[in-house]
């Protein structure tokens, strides 16, 4: 699904971001892409989404090249960031999510769907300033959604989310593994989906440190700027911290 070649990515400014960065990525799996602040996660996620295009080397994205088949890249990805208020345009959670889209009977419905199920119902035709910071963040995830994309990425989720905020978006990472999704997840702190992970990725300053399952990458995250997590520090494994492994 994804293959990352020898990839480099410097800045326009001269700031390097990536150095030779090769991965392999399979269909459907829950990718965690881990690293400390400035590590390099952002820019990956970018480049995987086609918004990028690399100094050298290359991605590979459901059979699309980048660099040279960009459109083709983005037209299977959809990158949620981790500032909601950048990537929101509407005034309204409705507009915001049909923005740019005709209004079919079909395209309305489906985006009502997307609302119900992410509970945002009730705030279809509030402002979206008067949104907290989990409603907005539901907002571009379920707008990236309607898009029906083979790859989706997410850039800290988690971040600024509560508990049951947390357990939510864990539950939207099920349900989209459950569909056969391909999703790549950054974060800098493992201890709130580490156990929905597949494969892990672990970037230091732009290169790749570690990659594999995380039982075999876990045991070294330390030393690359990563807190393991708390189970795994006390020696029980990689266990689940919500209410539903009790």
């Amino acid at each position: 699904m994804i293959t990352v070649t020898d990839l480099d990515y410097v800045y326009p400014g001269g700031q390097g971001a990536l150095d030779r960065v090769s991965l392999s990525i399979r269909p459907g799996t829950l990718v965690g892409l881990v690293g400390a602040n400035g590590s390099g996660k952002s820019t990956l996620m970018a480049l995987m989404a086609g918004l990028y295009t690399p100094t050298s080397g290359s991605i590979t994205v459901d059979g699309c090249v980048n660099p040279g088949e960009g459109r083709a890249v983005r037209a299977v990805c959809r990158l949620v960031m981790q500032d909601a208020d950048l990537q929101m345009l509407g005034a309204t959670a409705e507009e915001d999510l049909l923005l740019g889209r005709a209004r079919t009977d079909a395209t309305v419905a489906r985006a009502r769907e997307l609302a119900r199920r992410f509970s945002l119902l009730p705030a279809w035709e509030r402002p979206v300033q008067t949104l907290s910071w989990g409603m907005k963040r539901k907002v571009c995830l379920a707008a990236a959604l309607l898009d029906d994309p083979r790859v989706l990425l997410l850039d800290e989720p988690f971040s600024g989310l509560d508990y049951p905020g947390m357990r939510e978006m864990r539950g939207l990472l099920r349900e989209s593994r459950a569909v056969g999704l391909t999703q790549v997840v950054s974060s800098h702190d493992l201890e709130c989906f580490i156990d929905l992970v597949d494969q892990l990725v672990v970037l230091d300053t732009g290169r790749l440190a570690l990659d594999g399952p995380p039982d075999a990458v876990l045991n070294h995250v330390r030393s690359h700027g990563v807190r393991p997590p708390c189970s795994w520090s006390a020696g029980q494994g990689v266990r689940s911290w919500d209410e539903e492994s009790l």
